[in-house]
């Protein structure tokens, strides 16, 4: 091994696993399968934090599925991205001074497929950078030849059950990308503006009506006033007719419950073609429908005189004639929630338009009742609530956008007879009137139509494969919670929906990477941190293991410089201990041997214990308690202290000592490569390689805990070891005694000096001295001593004249605060009833014993003391 952790050697570790097929899953009878599907990142996507946590996190769980002996399948893909891609494509064009116009539909798709060719492989190439265990051979494409079939069946299937139509309904509209979107991708911001207050005059001159608006714009269209008929104020209005200002129009005053008392004035504005709640008015009381805007968001011949200004110049003209006429009553200081499209942030308009539309409530029934049974579970559980609010509430879905890149809509029009015909290939002829001048629609489907099939259409479906019969339902998803609506509802509502069950039985969600200071990464704030250049600069391998760490399903996780610091000083430690292994194992066989001693016998148990705590926490999608473990066990345990103890025999004369050593050595160094591998896969299998002479790490059994192998008395004696030398290292540092210096020390215990006795030759070179009484009493032990206390034993240090009385005192005086705050601690807890009754009884047990032992400590702390005194 090179002397030096060097991660370069990451790309030809990853092309031996995909040259040796170690990511590939098929059908296997023998094995029970377990399937995982990527959330497809967008064709123009780059990777940022946010992807390479998703994607740590499923390769994590995925290659330990894949050890612990099932066919695990990891399905990557791409997505169209509809919008996102067209506006790419778009600015592409206008370098060259080109439409989409300029070059007409066909010309347009053959650009974007080139486009999607040249750019739309990169982010894959990325997520391989990343270690991504995908099969690579099965990786899909939202508009690929399957996925577009499966989304030709679904379109048909359900338009002929009735639950796809095409109608007027008012949607959320883009000026700027000129497409419908449907309300998921709406992104509210709280905004500052104005409420502006204004009459209605009666057309028999009796009065006025006062209504407010934050849209004074779109007063143009309006067909109705609004008042409550329980509002007695207003009672008297309801059937007259009001002059529209700045406008030659009546409209009259309607009753409907819609209105709340007292909000406001008390009257509302009703505008059909411009506001969603307005619409559904409209559609009660049977008013006219009247668009005052353009696709572009400008005013219309609907607008009369302002016609051909801009919506926002609109309302500053609008608001000053309402002033010249009078009608304008006072402006107030207004906050409120303003939608944004999602892909541009533009301000969406609500306008009435002829779409097609999901009938979302036969879909969302079942899709609910799914997860309160318990068929999905969401991790954590508090997620349900935003997928049941959404679902609970939901409207219509429109699927139709003014696009041309992305599944154009299987519906073709006749010229002469006007019938609609919906059918997976294109008709020849009209069944109703027999001509042959057909035409398709020209809008394509909302991205989100094809994403939602993406469990079973890249499986196969609409085909019986062999794939989708073995690999469906997929067993977990994992992505975050800001798609709980705008993906994993729809794809659990489509899985239901055509093949009668739900697509995967666990949702993981986790949150977003935050930098430092916990705010979000943005390229506004300049805060983001680009994957591939940590890569470059720490390895893969410690970038997925700082992603690992210190996070928690649901939550929000902190980035930082300093943490992927950590993880490579982490990975570094662990190359440095295999290098240490492997330079002293000669032809020692990795195993335990027949009898092992205290040291190994403490490991073994050690090494049991994190076996099963990470295989539980990864079950339980603990990931960063997971990590945790691993840190721990490995930096201390084995480097720290292991190592450290079995140095005596490999660098002393007894072959078969050294042998013995370098055999536990090797065997727990790959017992600690297999539980590693998920978390830091390149490194694990490149040391993995060098000490088994080139096998696969990724293909190893998954380490299974062996109650055989747990020793707890050698645990606590060997523990007790550590304790005793921890305080003899402290003592020799706060006296100053040079590290070189070997020294005496006398280790009291009444109950444990012959066990201690026993691990002699481990806390001999540990703890650094020459000679070691073992006494069951102080008889004999010099006051001139410098003292520390374990829960194991006492330890004195004669120093002769090195001691200065006056420093021990000080330092055992430390001691005896600290020990004092223990059992203050714990006299407050077990004397609280709430802690008693509630907690558990091993809990509280073990805190009465933690607290018999620190009053014990801390009378020897205070006699101590009291001798030198």
């Amino acid at each position: 091994m090179d002397k030096n952790y060097d991660p370069s050697f990451e790309k030809r570790i990853y092309k031996f696993w995909t040259d040796n097929r170690c990511f590939e899953a098929h059908p296997n009878p023998a094995k029970e399968p377990f399937t995982i599907m990527m959330p497809p990142p967008n064709i123009t996507g780059q990777l940022h934090m946010g992807h390479a946590l998703d994607q740590t996190l499923q390769d994590i769980v995925t290659r330990f599925k894949r050890m612990s002996g099932f066919e695990a399948l990891w399905l990557p893909g791409t997505d169209h991205a509809s919008i996102a891609t067209e506006v790419k494509i778009v600015e592409a064009m206008a370098k060259d001074g080109l439409t989409k116009k300029d070059v007409g539909r066909d010309g347009f798709l053959e650009r974007a497929w080139a486009w999607k060719e040249k750019y739309g492989g990169r982010i894959v190439e990325q997520l391989k950078r990343l270690g991504s265990s995908c099969d690579w051979t099965k990786e899909a494409f939202t508009m690929d030849k399957n996925c577009s079939e499966a989304v030709l069946e679904a379109f048909v299937k359900l338009y002929e059950k009735g639950l796809i139509y095409r109608g007027d309904r008012i949607i959320n509209w883009c000026p700027d990308c000129k497409t419908a979107i449907s309300d998921a991708e709406v992104e509210y911001s709280e905004q500052a503006s104005s409420l502006w207050y204004y009459d209605y005059p009666l057309a028999d001159g009796s009065g006025v009506v006062t209504i407010a608006t934050t849209r004074p714009e779109t007063m143009l269209g309006d067909t109705a006033v609004a008042v409550n008929p329980k509002d007695k104020k207003y009672g008297k209005f309801v059937g007259k007719m009001l002059k529209l200002p700045l406008t030659d129009r009546e409209i009259p005053v309607i009753a409907d419950e819609y209105v709340e008392i007292g909000f406001g004035t008390g009257a509302v504005k009703i505008t059909p073609a411009h506001d969603p709640n307005d619409f559904e008015v409209g559609l009660r009381h049977g008013l006219p429908v009247i668009r005052v805007m353009d696709d572009a968001g400008i005013m219309n011949e609907n607008a009369g005189a302002y016609k051909g200004l801009d919506r926002t110049e609109a309302r500053k003209k609008v608001v000053e004639d309402l002033k010249i006429g009078g009608y304008l009553v006072k402006i107030e200081p207004y906050t409120h929630n303003v939608g944004g499209c999602y892909r541009c942030g533009t301000v969406v308009e609500p306008i009435v338009s002829k779409q097609w539309f999901v009938r979302m409530k036969p879909l969302a029934e079942p899709a609910v009742e799914s997860v309160k049974r318990g068929q999905t579970r969401f991790i954590p559980k508090r997620f349900e609530k935003i997928y049941f609010n959404w679902l609970e509430n939901i409207k219509d879905w429109c699927i139709s956008r003014q696009l041309w890149w992305g599944h154009r809509i299987p519906a073709y029009y006749c010229a002469d007879c006007g019938e609609t015909v919906v059918s997976k290939a294109a008709p020849s002829i009209c069944p109703k009137c027999g001509s042959v001048h057909l035409k398709q629609d020209e809008d394509v489907l909302d991205t989100w139509f094809s994403s939602a099939l993406w469990p079973f259409s890249t499986l196969g479906y609409p085909e019986k494969t062999p794939e989708l019969e073995y690999f469906y339902p997929t067993n977990l998803l994992i992505t975050a919670y800001d798609i709980i609506f705008f993906w994993v509802a729809r794809m659990i509502f489509s899985g239901l929906e055509f093949m009668k069950e739900v697509p995967f039985s666990e949702v993981l969600i986790h949150g977003i990477v935050r930098d430092e200071k916990g705010r979000k990464m943005s390229k506004s704030l300049g805060n983001g941190i680009d994957p591939l250049e940590v890569i470059e600069k720490y390895g893969a391998d410690a970038l997925r293991f700082s992603l690992s760490t210190g996070i928690a399903p649901g939550s929000d996780t902190r980035f930082a410089e300093e943490k992927i610091e950590s993880s490579r000083n982490f990975i570094n430690k662990l190359w440095n201990a295999a290098r240490f292994v492997e330079m002293n194992k000669g032809n020692a066989p990795a195993e335990i041997p027949k009898a092992p001693d205290f040291a190994d016998k403490w490991i073994l148990t050690k090494l049991n214990y994190v076996v099963r705590d990470v295989t539980v926490n990864i079950n339980r999608y603990e990931i960063g308690l997971a990590a945790a473990k691993l840190y721990d066990f490995v930096w201390s345990d084995f480097c720290d202290w292991y190592i450290e103890a079995k140095k005596p025999m490999l660098y002393g004369g007894d072959e078969k000592s050294k042998t013995r050593a370098s055999s536990m050595l090797t065997y727990v160094l790959i017992e600690i490569l297999k539980l590693m591998h998920p978390f830091a896969p390149f490194i694990t299998e490149e040391i993995f390689g060098i000490l088994t002479d080139g096998k696969i790490l990724m293909s190893q059994e998954w380490p299974k805990y062996n109650k055989a192998r747990v020793y707890r008395n050698e645990t606590r004696i060997f523990d007790g070891v550590k304790d005793v030398v921890v305080a003899i290292r402290n003592i020799r540092a706060e006296m100053g005694v040079p590290a070189g210096k070997k020294v005496k020390a006398h280790v009291v215990s009444s109950e444990n000096a012959a066990a201690l006795k026993k691990a002699d030759v481990y806390l001999s070179k540990l703890a650094s001295l020459s000679e070691v009484d073992y006494l069951s009493d102080k008889t004999g032990v010099s006051d001139k001593s410098a003292a520390a206390v374990t829960s194991f034993a006492e330890v004195f240090i004669p120093l002769g004249d090195l001691i200065d009385v006056d420093k021990e005192i000080a330092r055992l005086t430390k001691e005896k605060e600290a020990a004092e705050a223990e059992v203050i601690r714990g006299e407050s807890m077990l004397s609280n009833q709430g802690f008693i009754i509630k907690a558990p009884q091993k809990l509280v047990d073990a805190e009465k014993d933690k607290l018999l032992k620190n009053r014990d400590r801390l009378a020897k702390i205070i006699e101590r003391i009291n001798s030198l005194l």
